[in-house]
């Protein structure tokens, strides 16, 4: 079908409209069909491997994901349906539920042997809540009873205690729509939020579960069902609790979104791609936004076009595994041909009418765009670091970690690395870990970072410490300010000449330039700065042959200190970083002057008390 044509006066960064939006979706559903079952009641997409739940979960995957996706585009247009989307849905809503748990080409497996299918029923349920009156109200009362009995197990406690919980308040918020178990339904609405409560930590900062796990599912989960769930209930109350909590989660998400519209990869499920517009696009449909509705649109529009210029579809216009075509390190388990479709989502901003200002508004500068900035999400313990010239956004980790225990075996890439980046990395498998700090072992082995305990945030920085194994700690902090890094470890308690390794940032030749210089505790030879060694690093979800800078050195004392100058930059002939900043090092306390003749001080023994 033909693309509609750019408007650089609307859109002047992105060139795309409404109808671009329309378009892709169409595309995108159109695409599926010749992998739907004879009744359209699973789709089976093609994939190198199913995931751990099986084919047929990934068949109901491959339908719900996108059925959610038809859904908000017939909703968007109100009913209009060029393309004849919801009868195919409706009749394989209708298969698929006639029969659950059969083994045939359209049946659905039940939601009481498969837990994948809890979250598909969170896909469907959000779906018939948005198209009730062109598809839900024109259901026999016989499909409409099946389906109610298939999502009624979704009401109960949730199999996995994270952001799971929000599936069963989202088929209990449709169910409440219907008439169906009402009282069931508000109590699993108020169980599930009573659930995410415990996780909440302010400013907009939830964690996924116990186990201080930030990444989107913040955004495109934690606050996207309970927000949208009070939006069309019209539940004033809730709405005015989620969505001051929105706003705020917004106001610094908006910062991890690179000029060249890339959301940042860290955390989990990035094969999800532009669903990291879903919250976005939610605060302007809410009014809980610091974005201007021109904002909102270009970074809406931004992110999609980024994965779908960068080969985000296959040749069949099916969205691959990967992160701009397939990648198979990026890939979970738990992931399977039709995952991808969670990116459905980010297509929240059809519900606003065509007239709504965030389409009809010119498009505005993201924050990456306007100003260099240095930003800490204190509860999170990151610190976001972005720069105009390059719109370039950077990421230092001094508080999440996916792990569950210092005993781990191995560190999660999305989630252990000091930092992340728009345009580069993480590197995976046996490959050197970038932006690692790490003991080296007899055995030539580098030991991992386990879980990231915040040892707080300010003005310009982070902290945190980890135990990389019994007896030995190591406090690491980064200062930040335009382009320029320090990047200090305290370690603690190790045997005297025990070998560490620091690793900068994994760059591929078309990306952009990294630096790393040695400034404390590092050897010199002969009296001149040892330089760092490029270690090759291999392929990354940004490209082949990845390189990644590394400084070696070894403890002296019980407490020895290694600082480090850093740069990450996409500007052509960058300067030296020596000459972003002084360091100097008195004791255990780092004293900093910037280019610009702003100063810094961190006394590390003080993040140790």
């Amino acid at each position: 079908m033909p693309t509609p044509p750019e408007n650089r006066e609307l859109s002047p960064y992105t060139g795309w409209t409404r109808a671009h939006w329309e378009a892709t979706a169409d595309r995108l559903l159109l695409a599926v069909r010749p992998f739907a079952g004879p009744c359209h009641g699973l789709i089976h997409l093609p994939g190198p491997r199913p995931s751990w739940s099986g084919a047929r979960s990934d068949g109901l995957e491959g339908w719900a994901r996108t059925f959610l996706l038809a859904a908000l585009r017939v909703a968007g247009g109100r009913g209009a349906d060029p393309h004849d989307h919801l009868s195919r849905y409706a009749e394989g809503l209708a298969a698929g539920t006639a029969k659950p748990g059969r083994a045939d080409a359209d049946s659905w497996p039940l939601t009481t042997d498969t837990r994948q299918a809890i979250v598909e029923a969170a896909s469907v349920a959000l779906g018939l809540r948005l198209t009730r009156p062109w598809l839900w109200d024109r259901l026999d009362d016989r499909t409409r009873e099946q389906v109610a009995d298939w999502l009624r197990p979704a009401l109960g406690p949730s199999p996995v205690d994270n952001n799971w919980w929000l599936f069963g308040l989202t088929v209990a918020g449709f169910l409440q729509d219907v008439g169906a178990d009402t009282d069931r339904a508000a109590a699993t609405v108020d169980r599930s939020l009573a659930r995410i409560e415990d996780w909440y930590l302010g400013d907009g900062w939830y964690s996924d579960g116990d186990n201080r796990a930030f990444d989107h599912y913040n955004a495109w989960a934690l606050h996207f069902y309970p927000v949208l769930h009070a939006h069309l209930a019209g539940d004033r109350e809730l709405l005015d609790r989620y969505g001051p909590r929105l706003r705020a989660h917004l106001d610094d998400y908006v910062h991890l979104f690179d000029a060249n519209g890339a959301p940042l990869p860290y955390g989990r499920s990035l094969i999800y791609r532009f669903a990291a517009a879903a919250a976005p696009w939610l605060g302007t449909l809410t009014g809980h936004t610091p974005l201007t509705p021109g904002g909102t649109r270009r970074l809406a529009s931004g992110t999609l076009r980024y994965f779908l210029d960068r080969g985000a579809t296959d040749p069949n216009g099916l969205l691959t595994l990967g992160w701009h075509g397939p990648y198979a390190p990026l890939v979970q388990e738990y992931s399977g041909p039709g995952s991808p479709y969670w990116a459905s989502k980010g297509f929240l901003g059809l519900l606003l009418p065509a007239d709504h200002p965030a389409w009809t508004d010119p498009e505005e500068p993201l924050p990456a765009e306007r100003a260099d900035t240095v930003r800490p999400f204190a509860p999170a313990g990151l610190l976001a670091q972005t720069t105009a010239a390059d719109g370039l956004v950077r990421l230092h980790n001094h508080g999440s970690n996916h792990v569950q225990s210092a005993e781990a075996a191995e560190d999660d890439p999305g989630y252990a690395r000091h930092a992340y980046s728009t345009r580069t990395g993480p590197t995976t498998g046996p490959a050197p870990a970038d932006n690692h700090f790490a003991l080296l072992t007899e055995d030539g082995k580098t030991t991992t970072r386990g879980p990231a305990v915040p040892a707080g945030t300010g003005p310009g920085w982070a902290a945190s410490w980890h135990t990389p194994y019994p007896g030995v700690r190591i406090l690491s902090a980064t200062l930040a300010h335009g382009r320029a890094e320090v990047r200090a470890h305290l370690v603690l308690g190790a045997p005297e000449g025990t070998p560490v390794r620091q690793t900068g940032w994994a760059t591929t030749p078309e990306g952009p330039h990294a630096q790393l210089h040695p400034v404390h505790g590092y050897p010199t030879d002969r009296g001149a700065t040892a330089l760092p060694t490029a270690l090759p690093t291999g392929e990354t979800l940004q490209g082949t042959d990845s390189r990644t800078l590394a400084l070696h050195g070894t403890t002296s004392g019980p407490a020895a200190l290694f600082v480090a100058l850093a740069s990450l930059t996409a500007e052509p002939a960058p300067a030296p970083v020596t000459d972003l900043a002084a360091v100097r090092v008195a004791g255990h306390t780092l004293h900093v002057t910037w280019r610009n003749g702003t100063t810094a001080e961190l006394d590390l023994d003080a993040r140790d008390r």
